[in-house]
């Protein structure tokens, strides 16, 4: 960053029914940057002159509509690992650079991966359904140690997952945009593009992927058709990757035998979703992620790069723009 004193645009959520506060730390950088706290509302009258841009609000879409005050931006950090709800037309083709929240989740998510798959295997849902009638119904449950497991994306947050996985005994096989062999923390990479043909394999399919043109609707009725019956289907990527009506068919004739959500097409998940009704779907909330401190930790990444910035170093978590996410192997 050139300038002797940036111009930096925070943008934060206006709900003022669950308000959530800025990022912490701000004053570390206050003296070389001044900083804008702006709503989406306000985004047009606080963007014009800023040399760079938070999301805090990350699923925002207000930065679209206030693109043409954006003559002086040379930065932008989505305070979030998926950036697909940021990038438009008018970004790609752009120069401004954008970071993302890259390993801030990846820990996180793999653990609620990991949980959903113990609580499937040992039926904690029926225990806790059972508990309710005090009702003793001793039963079977299903042994996780040894079992597959087929990671749809392998960037960072599918990488900790396979890590995880191995950990607690699973067989991990990665799926994504290059097939290879002898991977570090896969083994094997199946291609992405070729699901229907490798999902009768696997116990577990988890949806790591970033949502790109080619991961939406990539587990459509035909993969759905083809995996193992009884298998179990793990969603903590984006919603839109897979088919929800045919997810919903799936899961209601077979052959899948259950599913744990934690992302959908549309969020909050409408009350008229047929998905609330099936006893063998576990929904949450978009928070598998969500542990506590992790608005910290994503204060602290964002000021650490934006010294970064502010001093002309590399930016860490630098996304491909035409990608859709930071670079690596996958």
């Amino acid at each position: 960053m050139s300038q002797s004193r940036a111009v930096l645009t925070i943008l934060v959520p206006s709900d003022r029914e669950h308000p959530i506060p800025v990022p912490a730390g701000l004053e570390r950088i206050e003296d070389r940057a001044e900083v804008r706290l702006s709503t989406a509302e306000q985004l047009p009258e606080k963007l014009p002159g800023a040399h760079g841009l938070l999301l805090w609000d990350f699923f925002s879409d207000a930065l679209q509509n206030a693109w043409h005050t954006t003559e002086h931006l040379q930065w932008i950090h989505v305070a979030a690992a998926g950036v697909d709800t940021l990038l438009f037309d008018e970004l790609r083709d752009s120069e401004v650079t954008v970071t993302n929240a890259q390993g801030i989740f990846d820990r996180p998510i793999a653990e609620w991966v990991l949980g959903a798959i113990l609580a499937e295997a040992k039926d904690f849902a029926d225990n806790y359904r059972l508990k309710t009638t005090k009702s003793w119904k001793h039963r079977e449950t299903t042994r996780v140690a040894g079992a597959k497991a087929l990671v749809i994306g392998t960037g960072a947050i599918g990488r900790e997952i396979a890590r995880m996985l191995r950990v607690a005994g699973l067989n991990v096989t990665g799926a994504g945009r290059r097939a290879r062999d002898r991977d570090e923390d896969f083994g094997e990479v199946v291609l992405s593009e070729d699901l229907t043909q490798h999902v009768e394999e696997f116990d577990v399919m988890i949806n790591a992927a970033p949502l790109t043109p080619a991961t939406t609707g990539l587990i459509d009725a035909e993969v759905l058709a083809a995996v193992k019956p009884g298998a179990h289907v793990i969603n903590i990527g984006r919603g839109p990757s897979v088919d929800e009506p045919a997810l919903i068919t799936a899961l209601r004739d077979g052959p899948l035998g259950f599913a744990s959500l934690d992302v959908f097409t549309e969020e909050p998940l409408p009350q008229t979703s047929e998905l609330w009704e099936l006893d063998n779907v576990m929904i949450s909330s978009h928070m598998s992620g969500d542990v506590t401190g992790w608005r910290e930790a994503l204060a602290e990444q964002f000021l650490d790069n934006a010294e970064r910035w502010l001093a002309d170093q590399p930016l860490h978590n630098v996304v491909d723009k035409t990608a859709g996410y930071v670079p690596g192997v996958g």
